[in-house]
């Protein structure tokens, strides 16, 4: 981790410190009033709810500082993503999204803008590198892709992308501005699902829109306060605390998934594994370029559902969740939703556990 992020985290522990008055807490406080005493509106910090409150304004700071730019929060990460995306995109444009990503993305792109007059096109991330971006109006990407992990050059994307007029909207869920850095190589916006790492607990819905581009992220206030997606204080609260423990988190997350990686690969019910930081996985050289470390999550292969299914519930370290990030271990069968993954594909989301407990019991469940 280089000096400036080590600054920064030192910032989002301490963002609230200077103002400090004696007696006042030191934890945030929780504001969950949804009016404020307005005598006359001009000059007041708060207005209404639905505009902002002091609880969201301590985890935009946070979020801010860890992305370098302004940022906009939300109810969820889909929140975010439609704020991104509606805030963009406009009746005849055209909009690339990875047909092998978050699959929720593609059903309101194909449900909501398109019959809006968006022509809506999927490509897979690994096809991102040779796309031909003619008129697009935005590229959306999403590295590595959830599940399968592909990774692809962002740097690369937004040239091509800027030179044929379009943005390029990151969805940076699986990494965290911790471990990858959209908008520093190009990228003119970053959504994220923040009730995956960030919040890092499995109680707190919420997302973030980052941009350094002052009137395009107006519009996604705009869209913010006007479409009524506004987080909720207590999950801005939770996510606030949360944040503040993410980098040691993420430390022992993400070394663990990667002695348990290295584990799985030579195990004889693996009959592939995905982890950028095996070696021999595609995605590795590309990672160490673009990432500030690999990740916490595996995509792991084995015969079919039914095995995939009997390890998943014989193992008792593993959440049968279908979500990630979290403290506690997780792992699901994505063929379940659709994904175009083989049926005995198990995506494992890697939590804080002791890593040999942890081992033992993934073992264990294996055999």
């Amino acid at each position: 981790m280089d000096t400036d992020m080590q600054r920064r985290l030192a910032d989002l522990l301490h963002h609230r410190s200077a103002g400090l008055e004696k007696g006042d807490p030191v934890s945030l406080p929780l504001t969950t009033s949804t009016s404020f005493h307005l005598p006359e509106v001009q000059g007041a910090p708060y207005i209404y709810a639905r505009n902002g409150t002091p609880t969201w304004e301590a985890v935009e700071a946070q979020l801010s500082l860890l992305e370098d730019a302004e940022t906009v929060t939300f109810p969820s990460g889909m929140g975010a993503i439609s704020a991104a995306l509606f805030a963009t995109l406009t009746a005849g444009d055209r909009v690339i999204l990875p047909s092998d990503g978050y699959y929720v993305t593609r059903v309101l792109s194909e449900g909501f803008l398109a019959p809006l007059g968006v022509d809506v096109v999927q490509i897979r991330t690994l096809d991102y590198a040779t796309a031909d971006f003619t008129g697009a109006a935005v590229v959306y990407l999403e590295t590595p892709s959830n599940p399968g992990l592909d990774v692809v050059d962002i740097a690369d994307v937004c040239v091509r992308a800027h030179a044929a007029g379009a943005i390029v909207i990151v969805d940076n869920t699986t990494m965290t501005p911790l471990m990858q850095r959209p908008l520093d190589l190009g990228a003119d916006l970053v959504v994220a699902a923040d009730t995956k790492a960030p919040a890092g607990h499995s109680d707190a819905l919420f997302g973030h829109v980052a941009g350094r581009d002052a009137r395009r992220m107006a519009r996604v206030r705009d869209w913010r306060r006007l479409s009524g997606s506004v987080p909720g204080s207590m999950e801005a609260w939770l996510v606030h605390r949360g944040l503040e423990t993410l980098e040691v988190r993420l430390e022992r997350m993400c070394a663990s998934a990667a002695v348990i990686a290295d584990r799985l690969q030579s195990h004889s019910a693996v009959l592939a594994l995905r982890y950028p930081g095996l070696m021999d996985d595609p995605a590795n050289a590309l990672s160490k370029r673009q990432m500030q470390g690999f990740g916490f999550l595996i995509g792991m292969t084995v015969k079919d559902a039914t095995l995939a299914e009997g390890f998943l519930a014989r193992c008792p370290y593993l959440v049968r969740s279908t979500s990630f990030g979290g403290t506690h271990s997780a792992g699901e069968r994505r063929a379940r939703w659709g994904d175009g993954v083989p049926e005995g594909f198990i995506r494992l989301s890697i939590g804080v556990e002791p890593v040999e407990a942890l081992w033992a019991a993934m073992r264990d469940a294996l055999n």
